[in-house]
């Protein structure tokens, strides 16, 4: 099984930032509910409260997000909701103590 690999960087504005860690915290609390196999996703606040890092791995990437609810929330208004936004993909060349 291959695994898809996405790192998703973008800043939230600051009016909003309530309203994005509340659609966020839902979509965390969802996948520890439907806790998909093979599915990782973590997310990164930056020091300056503001700006995020989202580390998304898994098999047929973007499955699971759209089928959950939570997501299509979070989804609805992130344009609006953020100030800058950027999507790459990656291969992890190592790591430790990351799980497996």
């Amino acid at each position: 099984m291959s695994v898809d690999t996405l790192l998703i960087s973008y800043r939230v504005r600051a009016d909003r930032i309530d309203e994005h860690l509340a659609l966020l915290d839902a979509v965390h609390q969802e996948l520890a509910r439907v806790r998909p196999p093979g599915f990782r996703y973590l997310t990164l606040r930056l020091d300056d409260g503001l700006s995020f890092v989202d580390v998304v791995m898994g098999p047929d990437l973007p499955r699971p997000l759209p089928s959950l609810e939570s997501f299509s929330r979070f989804r609805a208004e992130l344009d609006e909701r953020c100030e800058q936004r950027s999507t790459a993909e990656f291969t992890v060349r190592g790591s430790y103590g990351m799980g497996e």
